[in-house]
């Protein structure tokens, strides 16, 4: 698994590890069930701390992504590469949302109704 982080991007870091992985998952570089390398590994790879890496690791675990298992190291959750697809489309839609003045809840709003 190849990982870059743009030096240029003004988000924090951990925000641009997490986007790394989920692209990876997404382009299927990353399978479900395959193993990540150790956060320690990830770090000295993109030259940041490895409390950075593991905050990036978090927030893919939180959204589902990503399985923390003791022992067995960080996995590809099941289903994930249909579901790092979605979270990025939907990330640029709120983002979109948010350059035309709404916020996350009338963003929420909207998909109601449209549901």
């Amino acid at each position: 698994m190849l990982l870059r982080l743009d030096v240029a991007d003004h988000r924090p870091l951990h925000e641009q590890v997490a986007g790394a992985i989920r692209r990876a998952i997404a382009e299927g570089e990353c399978a479900p069930g395959d193993r990540l390398p150790p956060a320690r590994d990830l770090s000295q790879a993109l030259g940041v701390n490895v409390n950075t890496v593991l905050r990036g690791l978090r927030a893919l675990r939180d959204e589902g992504l990503l399985e923390f298992r003791r022992g067995r190291g960080v996995t590809v959750a099941q289903g994930a590469d249909g579901r790092s697809a979605l979270v990025d489309r939907i990330r640029e839609v709120v983002a979109d949302a948010a350059c035309l003045g709404y916020g996350k809840d009338d963003v929420i709003d909207m998909i109601r109704e449209v549901t």
